[in-house]
C-alpha cells in the first residue's frame, strides 16, 4: 500500500480520503500528521537503515569475496534482514558466520529495527534529537509498549535459550559462539527466518520457545508478521489488571480502551484457531511426521518466518497448499480476513436478556 501510494503521489495523482486513512492507520493510529510526510518518512527510514546495513555488510563480505559478489551479498542481506524476509544467498543461511560477531550484530539490529515499526522508529529518532537539543519528547503508549515488549522478549528468551541448549545443541560451541548463537536465534524467529545453527539439533523445550516467538512476531506497522508485540503486551496488561482487581486495563499510567483489549484477545483466539486447523490438516496428510516438527512448520508459516526443522521438502501437495494459505492469512492478518468476509452492519439493533455462564 505504501509503495503504490508513493507512485501515485510521484505521478501527481490524488489519493482518496479513505485510502489516506487506511495507510495512515497502519502506521500512526489516530494521528493527524501530514499524510505526505508519513509516506516520505517511511521511505527515508527504510533507505537510511538498509543503506547503513549495506555498507557495513559490504565492507565485511569484501574480506571473503571479490567486490562484485560482496556488493551484491551486502545489499541482498541488508534488504532481506530489514524486511524480515529471511532469504540468504548462502545455501546454509548464515551458519557459516556463526562466530562472526560483526555480521551477527549487524543482521540482528537490521531485523530488530525492521520489526519495530516506522511509528516507533520515528518517535525514538525525534526523542533522541530532542535530548540533544535539550528538549524532552514523550513517547506514545504504543512505542513504550513495543520497546518494552521487544526488550523483554529478546533478553528473556536469550537467557532461557542459552540455559536450555548450552549443554545440548550448543555443547560443542565455544562460549562466544554459544552467546552469539543464542542471541541471534531468539532474534530471528521474530519473523526474520535466518539461522546460524542447525535447528534440528534443538530440544523440544527450545523448539516450543521459538514457536512462541514466531507466534508473537514483530510490531504493528513493521515489516514483520505474527500477532504483534503490542497485542501480546495488551493481553499481559489485562491479566495484570485483573489480578490487581482493577476494572480497567492500565499500562504506563494510561488506560487502554476496552475495544483494544477485545481486539487483542480476538486476534489471538483467531490466530490460534487458524494454526490448530492448519496443523491438524497437515498431520492428516503427513501421518508419519512428528507433531513437534509439523507445528513448528505451521507456526513458522503463520508468522511468515521461514524457519523449518527440515520437513518442508517432504510435505505432500495438499500440505504445501495449506502452508501457502497459512502464510497468506498470517501476512494479511486473521482480523483483516474476518472483516473482509463479515457483514458491514448488523441486521437490526436489539439486545437479549443477560444470563451468566460458568467460566473456568
Amino acid at each position: 500500500m505504501t509503495f503504490s501510494t508513493m507512485v501515485l503521489l510521484a505521478a501527481g495523482r490524488s489519493i482518496t480520503i479513505n485510502d489516506r486513512i487506511l495507510v495512515q492507520e497502519g502506521y500512526h493510529p489516530g494521528s493527524p500528521r501530514s499524510f505526505k510526510a508519513l509516506i516520505k518518512n517511511i521511505f527515508m527510514f527504510t533507505a537510511i537503515i538498509e543503506g547503513a546495513g549495506f555498507v557495513l555488510l559490504f565492507l565485511r563480505f569484501l574480506q571473503d569475496h571479490p567486490w562484485p559478489r560482496a556488493l551484491f551479498s551486502g545489499l541482498f542481506h541488508s534488504v532481506s534482514g530489514f524486511c524480515n524476509a529471511g532469504f540468504s544467498v548462502y545455501s546454509n543461511s548464515l551458519m557459516g558466520f556463526r562466530g562472526d560477531v560483526f555480521i551477527n550484530l549487524v543482521m540482528a539490529h537490521l531485523i530488530i529495527l525492521g520489526g519495530l515499526g516506522f511509528l516507533v522508529i520515528g518517535e525514538v529518532v525525534k526523542a533522541g534529537s530532542g535530548l540533544i537539543k535539550g528538549t524532552k519528547r514523550k513517547l506514545s503508549l504504543h512505542s513504550k509498549m513495543v520497546l518494552t515488549s521487544t526488550t523483554i522478549l529478546i533478553s528473556g528468551s536469550f537467557f532461557i535459550f542459552l540455559a536450555l541448549e548450552k549443554d545440548q545443541a550448543l555443547r560443542s560451541f565455544s562460549w562466544k559462539d554459544k552467546i552469539l548463537a543464542s542471541f541471534f536465534q531468539v532474534v530471528t524467529p521474530r519473523t526474520a527466518g535466518f539461522n546460524t545453527m542447525d535447528l534440528t539439533t534443538l530440544g523440544t523445550a527450545a523448539v516450543l520457545l521459538l514457536m512462541l516467538l514466531m507466534f508473537i512476531g514483530a510490531s504493528p506497522g513493521s515489516t514483520g508478521g505474527g500477532v504483534k508485540t503490542s497485542t501480546f503486551g495488551v493481553v499481559l496488561a489485562f491479566i495484570r489488571s485483573k489480578v490487581a482487581a482493577r476494572d480497567s486495563t492500565h499500562l504506563f499510567y494510561r488506560t487502554i480502551p476496552q475495544d483494544n483489549v477485545v481486539r487483542a484477545f480476538t486476534l489471538i483466539s483467531l490466530s490460534l484457531s487458524v494454526i490448530f486447523i492448519a496443523g491438524f490438516v497437515v498431520l492428516i496428510n503427513q501421518p508419519g511426521m512428528l507433531m513437534r516438527d509439523v507445528f513448528f512448520e505451521v507456526f513458522s508459516g503463520f508468522g511468515t518466518v521461514g524457519l523449518s526443522l527440515g520437513i518442508t521438502p517432504q510435505l505432500s501437495a495438499p500440505s504445501k497448499v495449506m502452508i501457502i494459505l497459512l502464510m497468506y492469512a498470517g501476512r494479511i492478518g486473521p482480523l483483516t480476513l474476518l472483516l473482509a468476509f463479515s457483514r458491514r452492519r448488523a441486521l437490526g439493533k436489539y439486545e437479549y436478556i443477560e444470563e451468566r455462564v460458568l467460566i473456568g
